[in-house]
């Protein structure tokens, strides 16, 4: 059944491409569709909470559409750590865009991922991937610092900051300035978009010079409201991906993709595994926490004690 879902979604079946995100978010991807994908230019939009960013992929969802291009949208909502319930209305703030059969809007909750993308997002991606989707936009939850995973699944990392944040302090203490490819100060008709600007541009040229030849993040200005300089990121976004396929960047950045990939998988079946084996033996660790509690063991100790028990 996977791999009849597979053609069915590649052939353009939104209904086959929704069933695979599914299953990829069940922990269920369909592993003959990885070696379909590698194609699509993936975007991550990043940013703190409340800088508009949502309101900026819509509008460059819109714009990409204008060109031909179509546009895949993985919006990661955050999720109650309690219930594991998400908010999902990015699907009904982009509603004007779901009846174009070129734009493919598709909502997960983080599930307490940390990084702000959740551990299937980048299945789902896959999906999008080998659909033939062309821009594939990854929007995280905007949780400050932890938005370091972005730039570990993205060709370009797009960072959204509102207007008034300061002197820019703020960007290099959450580390944005680091993993920006490019710069967004969003609702530009305020009058501290343009202060904002000036401080971002200011804290980048504080950093080391480029070396010839390297891309330097533009800090470009948009009010998705008004429609003004959507149509500049979406250039600044595209002519990232070109430097980065005419200088050979690109497959350094696909291989440190890969990486994290592999370790992410990694890290989540010794966390099952973990998970399993403390179901089994939990007297065993029951014991193990009351001795650290009093102190008569360290907590090194009591996890080696605790990985060697089978």
């Amino acid at each position: 059944m996977p791999n009849d879902l597979v053609s069915q979604a590649m052939a353009g079946n939104a209904r086959a491409i929704a069933r695979l995100m599914t299953l990829a978010e069940r922990g269920q991807p369909a592993r003959a569709l990885y070696g379909h994908a590698g194609r699509a230019h993936i975007a991550g939009v990043t940013g703190v909470p409340g800088s508009g960013k949502s309101t900026l992929v819509r509008a460059l969802a819109g714009q990409a559409r204008q060109r031909g291009l179509r546009v895949g949208v993985v919006a990661i909502d955050p999720s109650s750590p309690f219930s594991g319930g998400a908010i999902l209305g990015d699907r009904i703030r982009m509603a004007d865009l779901s009846t174009d059969d070129g734009v493919f809007i598709r909502s997960m909750a983080s599930r307490g991922a940390m990084g702000g993308l959740s551990a299937a997002a980048l299945d789902v991606v896959d999906v999008l991937d080998a659909a033939g989707f062309d821009l594939i936009m990854i929007e995280t939850v905007g949780v400050g610092q932890d938005e370091i995973d972005i730039a570990r699944a993205a060709h370009t990392v797009c960072v959204v900051s509102a207007p008034g944040m300061g002197d820019g302090v703020q960007a290099i203490k959450s580390g944005i300035l680091e993993i920006a490819d490019v710069h967004v100060v969003s609702k530009a008709d305020k009058p501290e978009a343009q202060r904002t600007v000036s401080d971002l541009k200011e804290a980048l040229s504080l950093g080391e010079h480029p070396a010839a030849g390297a891309w330097t993040p533009p800090v470009l200005a948009s009010s998705a409201d008004q429609g003004s300089g959507i149509g500049e990121v979406l250039d600044a976004i595209l002519a990232h991906y070109a430097w980065l396929q005419s200088s050979a960047q690109l497959a350094v950045r696909v291989r440190a993709i890969a990486g994290r990939r592999l370790l992410k998988v990694v890290e989540d079946q010794v966390r099952n595994r973990l998970d399993l084996q403390q179901a089994r033996a939990g007297d065993h660790v029951a014991q193990l926490v009351d001795r650290v509690a009093r102190h008569e063991l360290h907590p090194l100790q009591a996890a080696a004690e605790f990985l060697t028990n089978d």
